[in-house]
């Protein structure tokens, strides 16, 4: 384990980082009023399911690589499904709270976050397949560094959302929703084709 293999890991967490950075934005956006220990959760969750798809990923490929092949069809599909669930639950609620000015925060439930936490992390499955020449423990360590970079950025991007959230108000949960769907979407169009 060199600067290169240090170097990829951190280069991969923050590539695989980008969906969930988004929807920590999205989060913070929907919570303006979020405290610190819910923006550790939020983080928290994510680096978790960024840090264990790549592990089962490598798992599949060293055991059960045939079944893992024709699941990764479906992944694309599972996060459309997943994201649009809850951003189109994020639009509905921003929408029929609009009239109430007061109303303007959500509030994201540990359920949800799970939800977010395994779509946004479900495409890096495929990651198992790129660190399958790692030993065992240099995949773990690898997965550690990605879980560290993806609670680092998701850290950021409640307290960015949270900041911005509060500028938008009543507007949060709309546009939280829309960031959500669009997310699914691009996950689902980079899947297929």
């Amino acid at each position: 384990m060199g600067f290169t293999f240090f170097f990829n890991s951190i280069a991969l967490g923050a590539g695989l980082a980008m969906d969930a950075f988004s929807v920590s934005l999205a989060n913070g956006m929907n919570e303006p009023k979020i405290t610190v220990k819910k923006v550790i959760t939020i983080a928290g969750i994510f680096a978790f399911f960024q840090a264990l798809m790549p592990i089962l990923g490598y798992v599949c490929v060293h055991t059960i690589v045939n079944i893992f092949s024709s699941f990764q069809k479906l992944i694309p599909w599972i996060a459309l499904i997943l994201l649009s669930y809850i951003g189109g639950k994020m639009l509905i609620e921003g929408i029929k709270n609009k009239c109430d000015e007061d109303k303007g925060e959500g509030r994201t439930t540990f359920t949800a976050l799970l939800v977010q936490g395994v779509a946004t992390s479900i495409d890096a499955l495929s990651t198992g397949f790129t660190i399958s020449e790692y030993s065992a423990l240099e995949a773990v360590i690898c997965a550690a560094i990605i879980a560290l970079v993806t609670f680092i950025i998701c850290f950021a991007g409640v307290f960015a959302g949270k900041k911005f959230g509060t500028c938008m108000a009543g507007k949060a949960s709309i546009f939280g929703g829309i960031i959500l769907i669009i997310i699914g979407i691009e996950i689902f169009i980079t899947g297929i084709f």
